[in-house]
């Protein structure tokens, strides 16, 4: 049997044109395992065929661990002072072996053993296969629908397959076994036998992708995709911009006639697109992200990255869009948070906020209501900006003259030192548990501890209205961090 062994290497190493000793490890692979399966449990075999003869030996391993380690998997494992007793050189990360008795191959367990070696043959040949494939460095994948796979679809390009996972789909689109798809490459996983790469044809890439193929001057570096945002099979936004004067950004990726843009469109299942010229100035790129819809004014909050756009009647319902979509594309795109207001809900948000702003002057700078009116009409809007802006823009404040400046700076410069140590006081009580919790910050535990909640406890006890009113957090964001309180209340202790 040990010649017919050899016989069947070399008849498989010449009809799959692999190397000999390539064959010859999976057949000392498949001998290991069958080994293995005789013993049972956990163990660890190793086979080593004589390349000449034919003949095998099979040798039983234990991997050498350190003493305090202790043995956790006692069948294939042994701590190095035992180890040691039966070879005095060896250390930790050596294998012991025992030569055992031989797995008799015989005539079925030749058949069975090229089985196990052809099948190894056909895994190097699937991966020789894919990474020739992504060697080509290509973004698209190109092919026909094969199957179904438990809701996903298989797409066949020559002898590779890709999966589209029915969440990567566009929706309402109906693709049939044998129709051509193209979808963007998003992954490898070698795990997934069959079908490695997986596709998606609504992730926004795609679309960038789409367009970096309809559009040269992209390729060039003429013009650049800044950002995109689908929502897919309805409507998207891309924001473009021109490294070249003389190449007009939007009109180039629309084409003659719509061309390009339609070429793109066909290709999405007729899904709307809107091309935005991309801007460096934040105010600016969100106007024109919020297209068709025009913008009277626009109020930018840095420090929550967020804006209050207004627009008039006419054009509010095309600025929020079907469903808020328009808003929520153009937030997606510029990555701003978008707030949509008419004249009157700004104008009540403006005195809600000078209102509050006022309190705060009049108490903690201890002045009277026309100074600080004043403050609020030259734009002072904290009192970080009353005590650190440059000395002269206060003194050109016709109002005020140098000793009423310098009061003012003083106090809320005491002011703020109040604040941080009363701060400091409040966190010092808040206990270690919610301190740790992922997701805050000093700023928000500080708003937290000023609002009596010092505990984990205390925060997972709140409603969401409560959390946005004491740290003015948006609604999802509240319940993200009140579950993530509650979080070890449905976890059991581990011991």
């Amino acid at each position: 049997m040990n010649r017919e062994l050899l016989m069947l290497v070399d008849a498989i190493s010449r009809e799959k044109n692999v190397e000999r000793d390539v064959v010859l490890a999976a057949v000392e692979s498949a001998l290991a395992q069958a080994a293995k399966k005789l013993h049972g449990g956990e163990v660890e075999m190793r086979v080593a065929i004589d390349r000449d003869s034919g003949e095998y030996e099979t040798f039983r391993r234990w991997l050498v661990v350190p003493d305090d380690a202790g043995l956790q998997n006692p069948d294939a494992e042994e701590l190095l002072m035992d180890a040691q007793e039966r070879d005095p050189g060896v250390q930790v990360g050596d294998y012991i072996e025992e030569q055992v008795e031989s797995v008799a191959i015989g005539r079925i367990g030749a058949m069975a053993a090229k089985q196990v070696i052809l099948q190894k043959i056909r895994d190097a040949e699937r991966e020789m296969l894919l990474n020739d494939f992504m060697s080509r460095g290509e973004r698209i994948f190109t092919g026909t629908v094969k199957r179904m796979d438990k809701g996903d679809i298989i797409v066949e390009s020559g002898r590779v397959e890709g999966r589209l996972r029915r969440g990567e789909m566009i929706p309402k689109e109906n693709l049939r076994s044998g129709d051509r798809v193209r979808a963007m490459i998003m992954d490898v996983d070698l795990t997934l036998r069959g079908a490695p790469i997986i596709l998606s044809r609504s992730a926004p890439e795609f679309m960038i992708e789409l367009f970096r193929n309809e559009v040269p001057e992209i390729e060039q570096g003429l013009l650049e995709i800044k950002s995109c945002a689908r929502d897919a099979g309805s409507r998207a936004k891309i924001a473009v911009v021109s490294h070249d004067k003389r190449v007009d950004p939007i009109g180039t990726c629309v084409g003659v006639r719509g061309t390009r843009v339609n070429a793109v469109t066909n290709e999405l299942a007729g899904e709307r697109v809107d091309i935005v010229l991309w801007s460096d100035d934040p105010a600016q790129f969100v106007i024109g992200a919020l297209a068709p819809a025009n913008v009277s004014s626009i109020v930018v909050d840095e420090e929550k990255h967020a804006m209050d756009v207004v627009v008039d009647e006419e054009n509010l319902a095309i600025a929020i869009g079907r469903g808020g979509q328009n808003v929520r594309l153009a937030s997606d795109l510029t990555g701003w948070k978008i707030n949509i207001m008419d004249a009157a809900e700004s104008a009540q948000k403006q005195a809600e906020e000078s209102s509050a702003t006022r309190q705060l002057f009049m108490e903690k700078l201890d002045v009277d209501e026309e100074i600080a009116d004043i403050l609020i009409a030259e734009g002072f809007e904290s009192l970080e900006e009353v005590a650190y802006v440059p000395l002269q823009e206060m003194l050109d404040i016709e109002s005020f003259d140098e000793d009423t400046v310098n009061e003012l700076r003083a106090r809320a410069k005491n002011a703020l030192l109040t604040m941080e140590i009363a701060r400091e006081e409040s966190i010092s009580k808040v206990s270690q548990d919610l301190r740790e919790l992922e997701g805050l910050d000093a700023d928000l535990i500080a708003r937290l501890a000023a609002g009596g909640v010092h505990t984990r406890d205390d925060l997972a006890d709140l409603a969401v209205d409560e959390l946005t009113e004491l740290t003015g957090q948006g609604a999802e964001e509240a319940t993200a961090l009140i579950m993530k309180a509650r979080e070890h209340w449905f976890t059991p202790d581990q011991e």
